[in-house]
């Protein structure tokens, strides 16, 4: 039996465990991946307070996990596959065991959307839907594509013209939806092109990806794209990792909240991209962590 079990080891997650445990609670967070959450697999980590300079997502996301295990945060890599929230006791079902507490925060954050295209699936790994810190390199001196216009999609399409021969953004919208110092960064970028009003219809090929399809916002006309070998990279937002929590009632999805982060069951908290917020940023995830946890431990 533990004081506080939290789900989810991104900032939140990490930022719950260090405060719970400061506070003289037993705490244990379950995670499915690795520690960092989707922040760990960035190429960049911008904008957050006292950052090291050329910070990464896997470097952020080590720092978590080290400070964390120092403040003596117990870590268990397990899948969650059932929770109970309702009644004095909370229980998390995993497949590596089954887990109690009275307080528990949810802080799983979501996972990238799909964009549901033909070829998606059977290209992914293969040229469609790549990682920027892990694939980017591989595809030096080729065309890249980056699917997305918001801040991250944007931050990953400024790293990945680094390697690229020449790199296309496709935006849905009639302008990039990301912050000013990142379109002033793009414009100054002697390589990246920009395809508005767009979207990414379907990729083609065996192997690797071969050709695609873009098709106009403004009258559907689909053009068919020739580029054996490029990579494409999707950053189209998240699915919240809500899935499992039957007993609450979710708006799009996300979890509501008080300031508190309680949820509308009793011991039970949400933190960080999973609940309903207007800013989603792992400076606001830390302080939802923060708030969860002083909460919980009261």
């Amino acid at each position: 039996m533990y004081d506080i079990l939290i789900i989810g080891a991104g900032p939140a997650g990490i930022s719950a465990g260090i405060y719970a445990v400061s506070r003289g609670k037993k705490a244990l967070v379950l995670e499915k991946g690795q520690v960092g959450g989707i922040i760990g697999k960035v190429s960049t980590v911008t904008h957050y307070t006292a950052i090291e300079t050329r910070e990464t997502g896997a470097t952020f996301a080590a720092r978590m996990k080290e400070q964390a295990l120092r403040a003596g945060v117990e870590i268990v890599y397990a899948n969650v596959t059932g929770v109970t929230l309702t009644g004095d006791v909370k229980t998390v079902t995993t497949d590596k065991g089954i887990y109690e507490a009275k307080r528990i925060i949810l802080a799983g954050g979501g996972t990238p959307r799909k964009l549901g295209i033909p070829g998606e699936a059977e290209l992914a790994g293969k040229g469609m839907g790549m990682n920027a810190a892990r694939d980017g390199a591989a595809y030096t001196g080729k065309n890249i594509y980056v699917v997305g216009g918001a801040d991250g999609a944007v931050k990953e399409a400024l790293y990945l013209a680094s390697f690229a021969k020449q790199l296309t953004i496709i935006h849905f919208e009639d302008q990039l939806g990301c912050i000013a110092e990142f379109r002033q960064k793009v414009a100054a970028a002697g390589n990246i092109k920009l395809r508005l009003a767009s979207r990414l219809h379907a990729v083609y090929g065996q192997d690797q990806v071969e050709r695609l399809e873009i098709a106009s916002e403004h009258d559907g006309h689909i053009e068919t794209v020739e580029d054996p070998g490029c990579g494409i990279f999707v950053y189209a937002g998240v699915v919240p990792n809500t899935e499992l929590f039957t007993e609450l009632t979710l708006e799009n999805g996300y979890i509501p909240t008080n300031e508190k982060m309680e949820t509308a069951i009793p011991g039970v908290y949400a933190a960080g991209d999973i609940r309903v917020k207007q800013v989603r940023q792992v400076a606001t995830a830390v302080a939802d962590g923060t708030i969860a946890a002083i909460n919980a431990a009261m």
